[in-house]
């Protein structure tokens, strides 16, 4: 199977790193293309325009970061920062209004009351997105560094 439109979806964390190497070398594969996203969450008492400015230039290191990563695979992607109400639907809104063929996304390790959770994002995306999805959770070990 080939996936010619790639979105990756980031959020800053370790495994990010990851996932673009791994789109990259997906999209060499097929000569497809790959779109970085990431989504600010904006509180509703704010209008979506609002100037966040603190998550904003938080959310433009996280793309150089996946940027100069994609340099390094020797592969170019294009970047896009978001502000939205909720992750989930606009990262699904994203994938749909590009076509995409496969969302990626890294997700940490994480609990709530003592279990394993997935949180809100990855269950909403998996439920909603009309493409193909692939979640790489980071290992539990590597959450412990």
């Amino acid at each position: 199977m080939e996936f010619k439109r790639i979105l990756v979806a980031i959020n800053g964390t370790k495994i990010d790193e990851t996932v673009i190497q791994f789109a990259c070398d997906l999209a060499k594969q097929s000569k497809g293309k790959v779109y970085v996203t990431y989504v600010i969450q904006l509180d509703r008492t704010l209008p979506l325009d609002a100037d966040v400015e603190p998550a904003v230039q938080q959310a433009e290191q996280v793309l150089a970061s996946a940027e100069h990563c994609a340099q390094d695979c020797k592969y170019t992607i294009c970047t896009d920062l978001l502000q939205a109400r909720a992750v989930g639907p606009a990262i699904v809104n994203e994938a749909a209004e590009r076509g995409v063929d496969i969302i990626m996304m890294g997700m940490s390790y994480k609990t709530h009351f003592g279990e394993f959770s997935l949180g809100d994002i990855v269950p909403y995306v998996l439920k909603h997105a009309l493409s193909h999805v692939m979640i790489l959770r980071e290992s539990v070990t590597s959450t412990d560094e």
